[in-house]
């Protein structure tokens, strides 16, 4: 089975959520510590062995190609004052030329939308999309594992994780068939439901890798929820025609679109640095 070698990142959203830091930056770019959120998930794939970055982005969005390029007075200016290290650690954040690959969502249609409009760069081979507001924080990085089932099963495997009962109606919600090890079958998919309709308490998160035939069912425009092409429309009509199985995602998960789950996100990841863990914890510490 073919590895996956593309992954897509929808990019093209104006953040309203948290205006009004986004009236300029995009929300893509803000910081969490020291890089912007837009670098972790630009890691996660590069650990997942991906070989083509490709950024669905819209108007404003130049920041992002900004960051993922070369900055050489900055280069140039670290290099003559010897900050080796703060050096080598930009060096890593820039890919490898013709690695990233942008292309624009020229209206806002919806998330469906903005992954059919990769559909010329990915082609015809199983692909990753990454929703960038979601910080997932996890060794192994979740792309890593779902990629890895891809090629177990040869079909779509996305994330999902477990929500309370009571939340259903907030979410995007699969049906559960037969459970083999990591693999959930996904017999079909709720968006959200009542929790007396719940098919389960598994809910879709950001994560995916998903079969080509997916352009099929976006090309057709079909309308879903707030009248936008819907990628989780899309991905029902994969079910029954190709193997479609979850997996269940333990780690961290931060809303990054949220100002609370924007402010979690950014202790969650300090909290992770050893050389800023022990300063954060005495700083909420005086906030008790």
């Amino acid at each position: 089975m073919a590895r996956i070698r593309t992954a897509v990142f929808p990019v093209a959203g104006q953040g309203t959520r948290m205006l009004p830091a986004t009236k300029v930056l995009p929300k893509e770019m803000l910081p969490v510590v020291d890089k912007p959120v837009i670098q972790y998930a630009f890691e996660e794939a590069a650990a997942a062995g991906i070989e083509r970055f490709v950024f669905v982005t819209g108007r404003g969005k130049v920041l992002i190609e900004d960051h993922f390029d070369r900055a050489y007075e900055l280069f140039d200016t670290l290099q003559r004052k010897n900050k080796a290290e703060q050096l080598e650690e930009l060096e890593k954040a820039v890919p490898t030329a013709g690695e990233v690959i942008y292309t624009r969502q020229q209206e806002p249609k919806g998330l469906g939308h903005a992954v059919w409009c990769a559909r010329h760069i990915v082609g015809d081979e199983a692909f990753a999309v990454l929703l960038v507001d979601e910080l997932l924080l996890s060794d192994p990085a979740p792309l890593v594992d779902l990629c890895r089932l891809h090629e177990k099963t040869g079909g779509s495997v996305i994330s999902v994780v477990e929500v309370p009962a009571e939340h259903t109606s907030r979410y995007g919600i699969i049906a559960t068939g037969k459970e083999d090890g990591e693999l959930i079958e996904v017999t079909g998919m709720v968006e959200k439901p009542k929790p007396e309709d719940a098919p389960s308490r598994l809910s879709i998160i950001g994560r995916y890798v998903l079969v080509p035939e997916v352009f099929e069912h976006l090309a057709r425009g079909e309308r879903g929820a707030g009248n936008e092409i819907q990628l989780t429309d899309a991905m029902q009509k994969l079910i029954g025609h190709s193997p479609f199985h979850a997996a269940v995602y333990r780690g961290g998960r931060y809303d990054c679109g949220d100002k609370l789950g924007y402010v979690e996100a950014v202790v969650a990841a300090a909290l992770q640095r050893p050389e800023l863990a022990d300063g954060v914890r005495a700083i909420l510490s005086r906030y008790r």
